[in-house]
């Protein structure tokens, strides 16, 4: 992968020697190097302030994984056929605090996009200002099809291997794509088997009956079009009465939904991977949620039963008119061409529900055209902010409501809008969020590195 994909060409000598190193070293890990590319594009003015992060190597220290935990996940299915998956844990930094961040259950997963995960996570946990690390997990294992005896029998085998790793003071994983309350239940069981604690505070995304947070199960999405809502407050604009478009249909989507229509705006359009559905009333969420978490249909049902609704097969959802779009279904999914088509139809604030959605190509459209551009290392950090709230709960013994929880974590989100802001405008270069959440989140971390030493 080249270097300069970012909108900068001065880059310092310690940002391209850091970048070639990386690229040297993980030469089948484009995800990987991807992230990498992306956070070190920014880093520059950083750099220059700071000639003691490139004489010290903090940039090779941290793009180097603190640990790669990498182990066999053999299991029995319901015909007792033996399955052999393979598990990973990558601990990235624990320089702000323990390892924080989701274990995923998809066939994708593999080491280089548990690094490229586990990478974004470092500053998104650090710009929450939270005092956690960051590190992410998961395995090759595909629940789709899979009975709940199955996906049982796999995750407890998963924690068996995984349990030795992890604790509230070293490391606390959560769910992501795959791994829902069902899996984390599972696996909490396996982990207090297995380490005689009820220990709360070692998983997060745990059931509300035992442990969990109110608002955790909306807290991406609800973070998301938080943070986009300050963003556009800030600069002279309001969400209310804006045409947002939201990719994807599953959990950050819905939720990016809801709270952009509790705050007036109207979502026109959403996804899934067969196609996409306009509805220009304005998406009715009560079925979207019928369609997609209780029958678990394709997105076409929703335009089936909705009046005035269209299923556009295929395509992409990003050539619907929009002032809003939310990128919150998977990586690398809005491309060039669609942030061109998007430009073209009056977008003014593009925020990533989603990890790593858009390419570097489409985010230099966006920054060039002067769009609003929320990267996913700051938009999306809500799921981890609340995690960090139920582990609080844990520790204190208590729960909170819904409104409450919900009242932290927007302030959650206005602090991490404001870190951003203020570090772009420190570097001159107000209103670039990209740089800014780079440049802050990296700061915070490589301070900390330097303060503990060589280690």
């Amino acid at each position: 992968m080249p270097f300069s994909h970012g909108a900068r060409e001065d880059h310092h000598p310690g940002v391209r020697s850091a970048y070639e190193h990386v690229a040297r070293r993980n030469p089948d890990e484009p995800e990987f190097q991807q992230a990498v590319l992306e956070v070190l594009d920014s880093l520059s003015p950083a750099l220059s302030r700071h000639p003691e992060y490139a004489d010290e190597r903090v940039l090779e220290r941290l793009c180097e994984p603190e640990r790669q935990i990498i182990f066999r996940v053999p299991w029995r299915d319901d015909q007792g056929k033996v399955h052999v998956n393979r598990g990973f844990r990558v601990e990235f930094n624990s320089a702000l605090g323990p390892y924080k961040g989701g274990l995923r259950f998809h066939p994708s997963v593999n080491l280089g996009v548990i690094k490229f995960l586990g990478f974004e996570q470092i500053f998104k946990n650090a710009l929450t200002g939270m005092g956690i690390g960051g590190g992410k997990g998961g395995s090759d294992f595909d629940p789709k099809g899979r009975s709940a005896t199955e996906i049982e029998r796999f995750c407890q085998s998963f924690m068996t291997e995984l349990h030795r790793h992890l604790g509230e003071y070293t490391d606390i994983p959560a769910g992501d794509i795959g791994v829902g309350t069902r899996e984390i239940g599972y696996m909490f069981g396996q982990y207090r088997r297995l380490s005689n604690r009820w220990e709360a505070g070692v998983i997060t995304g745990k059931g509300l009956d035992w442990g969990g947070s109110a608002v955790r199960t909306e807290a991406t999405g609800y973070g998301t079009v938080m943070f986009t809502e300050r963003m556009l407050e800030r600069n002279g604009r309001d969400l209310s009465d804006m045409r947002v478009v939201v990719s994807g249909s599953g959990n950050v989507a819905i939720y990016a939904v809801d709270k952009a229509q509790q705050l007036g705006a109207t979502v026109v359009a959403c996804s899934d991977s067969s196609g996409y559905v306009v509805d220009e009333k304005g998406i009715d969420l009560d079925l979207l949620r019928q369609v997609k978490e209780v029958e678990r249909e394709r997105i076409s049902a929703y335009a089936e039963r909705r009046s005035g609704a269209e299923f556009v097969e295929g395509g992409s959802v990003w050539d619907v008119p929009c002032e809003v779009a939310l990128p919150s279904a998977t990586q690398n999914e809005l491309d060039t061409d669609a942030a061109k088509t998007l430009v073209g139809n009056g977008v003014v604030a593009v925020a990533e529900g989603a990890n790593m959605p858009t390419t570097p190509e489409a985010v230099k459209v966006f920054r060039e055209a002067g769009v609003l551009f929320a990267p996913g290392k700051a938009a999306n950090a809500g799921g981890v902010a609340t995690s960090v709230l139920e582990m609080r709960q844990n520790a204190r013994r208590t729960s909170w409501s819904f409104d409450h929880a919900e009242a932290e974590l927007a302030q959650t989100m206005a602090g991490i809008h404001d870190r951003c802001e203020e570090a772009a405008e420190r570097h001159g270069a107000k209103g670039d969020y990209v740089l800014g959440a780079n440049v802050a989140g990296f700061e915070m971390v490589a301070d900390a590195m330097l303060a503990q030493g060589l280690i």
